[in-house]
């Protein structure tokens, strides 16, 4: 079996993040991935990696930053490979979370 290129993983990763949120949500998420988005995905990715540095304002959290450096990495070659790997290690940690809590 051959490794999926840096491209794939990324692809795989949001394909993963899409079945998680509601499905307005995963629209939105399949619309900003798509090529012509770029000139939304770009600002909107810089403006949530900002949001993220303000983290502690109380609209805005840490969440903002990993999910601006996902957005990016659409387009910054040297970011998919290790932001699909942190989007998955992510989901898979609330899976056991969420498993482990169902079971208590």
């Amino acid at each position: 079996m051959q490794p999926l290129s840096p491209r794939q993983e990324l692809r795989r990763a949001f394909k993963h993040i899409e079945r998680e949120l509601p499905p307005r949500l995963a629209r939105s998420l399949r619309w900003l991935r798509h090529p012509d988005s770029r000139l939304i995905r770009i600002p909107a990715g810089i403006a949530l990696i900002a949001g993220g540095i303000f983290s502690f304002l109380p609209v805005l959290g840490a969440w903002m930053l990993p999910l601006g450096l996902l957005l990016l990495a659409a387009d910054i070659p040297i970011l998919q490979r290790p932001m699909a790997r942190f989007a998955l290690w992510c989901l898979r940690l609330l899976d056991r979370f969420g498993s482990r809590r169902r079971r208590d």
